[in-house]
Parts: C-alpha cells; sequence; structure tokens
C-alpha cells in the first residue's frame, strides 16, 4: 500500500509538472485566449504594474533558516536539507523579471531569479532594523519537498503578485525534496517551530516592525499554527495584537488536531484565512499517507467556518491536475491573500 501511494503521487507530480508551472503556462495561456480565469487578468495587471511590490524596487529577500549551510552559505545551493544546530539569518539578493511591455514578462516567460545569498552575523531584529522597505513585514513559510532556492523564489513570487508594501521574508526548514521524503520533511518542520517562534517575537518584538503578516503553504501552515499556538501561550492578547493576516494555503494539517490547536489561540483564530480546495489531489494522497484523516485544505467549507475561521473555496479556479498551489498560480486567489493583507487578517 505504501509503494502504491508513492507511485501515485510520482505520477501525479509528473503530471503536475507537465501541465502546471505557475506563471509560466499561466501566461500561455492568457495569450492562447485558453482561460479567461483570474490568470489572464493577473497577467495584464503585471505587464501595466500600475504597483510594484517594494521586493521589485529592491529585490532583497529576508532569510530565517534552519537548513545546514552548504558552502558557508554563500555559494549555490546555499542551504542543503541538513537540520542546522542553529538558525542562520541572511539577505538574499534577487533579480525580478523584465517588466518592459514587450518583455518576456508581457507573456509570462520570465521569472525572478536567485543571485546571491549573503549570511548575515545577528538576529532576525538585526535584519529587520537595517532594512527601508517598510514598517510591515510578511513571511512566507514553504511546504513539503522544496529545495532553499525553490522556497525563496516562491517567496518572491507571492510578494510580488500581492503588491506587497513591506519587507519580506522567507523561512526556511529542512525539506529533503524528495518524493519519499515526507516523513523526514514533517518531523523537520515541527522540529523548526521552536526557531520560527523566535523568527516572530523578533519582528514582533521590534521598534520598526509594524504588523507580521503570515502566509504558509501545505505542510507549512501545520510548523506555523505549532508557533502562533505557542507565541499565543506566552504573550496572550498582547502578542496577537501584532500579527497581522495569517495565510493557511492548502494546509497540510490533520482536520482534528487543527481544531484542537485553533481552540487554543484566542484572537488569533479570528486573522486566519484559509484557502481550501476540495480537488487538491497531492492532499487526497497525504489523506491515505495519514491513515485517511481529512487535510484542513481539503475539508468542507462548511465545517472549517463552524470553527469561526474565514475560508475561502478555490476549488472552482483548479484548472490543473494537482491544484495544490492556488495561491501562487492563480490572480483571483492572490486578491484573497492581499484583501486579507491589507485588512490585517480581520475579515471585513
Amino acid at each position: 500500500m505504501y509503494l502504491k501511494i508513492h507511485v501515485i503521487i510520482r505520477r501525479s507530480l509528473q503530471l503536475e509538472a507537465a501541465t502546471s508551472r505557475r506563471a509560466f503556462l499561466s501566461g500561455l495561456l492568457c495569450s492562447g485566449g485558453a482561460f479567461a480565469l483570474g490568470g489572464c487578468a493577473g497577467l495584464a495587471e503585471s505587464a501595466s504594474r500600475p504597483e510594484a511590490a517594494a521586493l521589485v524596487s529592491n529585490p532583497t529577500l529576508l532569510v530565517a533558516t534552519t537548513r545546514k549551510p552548504v558552502n558557508g552559505g554563500r555559494a549555490n545551493p546555499w542551504y542543503g536539507s541538513e537540520r542546522a544546530p542553529t538558525m542562520s539569518v541572511a539577505r538574499a539578493k534577487l533579480t525580478p523579471p523584465d517588466y518592459g511591455r514587450f518583455s518576456f514578462a508581457s507573456v509570462g516567460m520570465s521569472d525572478w531569479r536567485l543571485d546571491a545569498v549573503e549570511p548575515v552575523p545577528g538576529r532576525v531584529s538585526d535584519l529587520l532594523a537595517e532594512s527601508p522597505s517598510g514598517p510591515d513585514v510578511l513571511i512566507y513559510v514553504h511546504g513539503f519537498r522544496q529545495t532553499f532556492e525553490a522556497a525563496a523564489l516562491d517567496a518572491a513570487r507571492l510578494s510580488d503578485g500581492i503588491k506587497f508594501r513591506g519587507d519580506t521574508m522567507v523561512f526556511s526548514w529542512p525539506s529533503k525534496a524528495g518524493l519519499f521524503d515526507y516523513v523526514y520533511d514533517r518531523e523537520s518542520a515541527l522540529w523548526s517551530r521552536d526557531a520560527f517562534e523566535r523568527v516572530l517575537i523578533s519582528a514582533m518584538t521590534n521598534p520598526t516592525t509594524g504588523r507580521v503578516h503570515i502566509v504558509a503553504h501545505s505542510m507549512g501552515t501545520m510548523l506555523a499554527l505549532e508557533s502562533l499556538r505557542q507565541v499565543y501561550g506566552r504573550y496572550g492578547d498582547a502578542g496577537a495584537a501584532r500579527i497581522g493576516a495569517v495565510v493557511f494555503a492548502s494546509p497540510d494539517i490533520d482536520l482534528d488536531v487543527f481544531s484542537s490547536s485553533v481552540s487554543r489561540i484566542g484572537p488569533l483564530a479570528q486573522k486566519i484565512t484559509i484557502i481550501t480546495a476540495t480537488n487538491d489531489r497531492a492532499l487526497a494522497l497525504s489523506s491515505r499517507v495519514a491513515g485517511g484523516i481529512t487535510r484542513v485544505g481539503a475539508a468542507e467549507k462548511a465545517a472549517l467556518e463552524r470553527l469561526g475561521l474565514r475560508v475561502v473555496d478555490a476549488s472552482q479556479y483548479g484548472w490543473g491536475i494537482i491544484n495544490h498551489d492556488l495561491f501562487m498560480s492563480n490572480a483571483e486567489v492572490r486578491k484573497v491573500i492581499r484583501q486579507a493583507v491589507d485588512s490585517g487578517g480581520i475579515a471585513g
């Protein structure tokens, strides 16, 4: 049974790679007129660039990671899949897409690039104190099967896609980025929760920081939720007031475990937006591995709303095989994230 599940996962991911590589295919489909859903609107938006993310004008991504450095963290692949004894902080230098009217980006064929990583001695608060981008901070926590570079680029795409005006940070935990390493990744994510708690506390207590927004994907939502629970247990309502939007995209969390944790985070629960898709094939497979327990990201909307949460069912926007990264690939779903951030996580 275990082998059969992995065969299914492999075939699904191969199909995903062949049919839906985020911005690239979104651009091709829009230019060919095949789909009139949110992707085309997002493309036209990017081409005209009426406003831009702070990361576009200052392409420096803040980094906090529990991965073990490779090459001293100064050369590709920068950080690997092993667990580090201490958390590292760094600045990643990026090159944004060329958004000129006749550029490749105008047809969805240009992307962000990671050029260099500069490890920084000190703490997260030191990084934030030196950054000129803006008072608010957006922290992205990646999911299963991600390299450091892939996570960093996804953080940049997310920030760019929602036109975030403050600092953007990626929190990268040790994923082996392998198809058969689900258990290792899950344990690494949980192992990193204390480090992520320290990141949150550093951002929350920094006098130059405004609101701290969190977007976590898939397995990363489990890590983020556990850290938020610890933060609330330590700081109570005063700590919750510094947290802005909390967006859980396709959460790969046991529904029962999630329900228990949400009941223990007080007013933070009111700031959570969950993006679900009942046709998320990746979470369907995760549920099989987990003994048939429904994952939050594939749960029925009504079941989550009963917990007092804001839920956005993105099932209708999924045209791919997997439908696990709609928060990146669909313009309408990105609008939901931006609205949550703009409102500080409080539903209007």
